[in-house]
């Protein structure tokens, strides 16, 4: 008997009225669960700013085998609220023993890592994220900015938090330029295809 698989689709987008509404990453949002419906996956959702449970985001995390956020890059990171959702969820995650066995040294084996006591293998993690940067700000020695890191160097504080409890990192999806001279509508329409080939679908 096939087994359906799941997928958690966390939206973090923070509303700013009169300025920044959520539109284009409710978006992003809504392609990547039309995609993953059309595959036959279960969907499981939270939208961060309308109020989660962390041990139910726990439990949500441990059912799915993938797990995308959307999110915007404010100030070079997720908006606040998402920081607040990793601590409280992680930290239940933690404590419970779910999500980690602590930070994988121990003291009768020093030759392990920090970093690998993570319970969560077999599961992949994707960020799609949307950029005032342009893309051609990364990447490049010679940008002013970023002096050639790319957008994984960038969203390091992100996924670095999945990898610490065993799950895969796969190749982040972004949308860049948004505010000036960006293709959104050719972003969207790549999006399914970039899920396909991350995920191996």
């Amino acid at each position: 008997m096939k087994t359906v698989k799941k997928v958690l689709l966390i939206n973090t987008h923070l509303t700013y009225p009169s300025w920044s509404e959520g539109l284009l990453n409710d978006a992003f949002h809504q392609k990547a669960k039309d995609f993953f419906e059309a595959k036959g996956f279960q969907i499981l959702e939270t939208k961060v700013e309308a109020g989660y449970n962390p041990d139910e985001e726990v439990e949500k995390h441990l059912d799915a085998d993938m797990i995308v956020l959307q999110t915007p890059i404010n100030w070079f990171g997720a908006p606040w609220i998402y920081k607040k959702y990793v601590d409280e969820v992680f930290n239940s995650g933690l404590h419970s023993a779910k999500f980690l066995s602590g930070d994988g040294r121990t003291r009768e084996d020093p030759s392990r890592q920090y970093g690998t006591g993570g319970k969560m293998t077999g599961k992949k993690f994707m960020v799609c994220s949307t950029w005032n940067a342009p893309e051609a700000s990364f990447g490049d020695a010679a940008q002013q900015l970023f002096r050639g890191a790319t957008t994984a160097d960038a969203l390091l504080p992100i996924t670095s938090n999945y990898r610490f409890c065993g799950v895969e990192i796969v190749a982040d999806y972004n949308c860049f330029d948004i505010f000036k001279d960006g293709d959104i509508v050719k972003s969207l329409e790549n999006y399914p295809a970039h899920l396909a080939s991350v995920f191996n679908l």
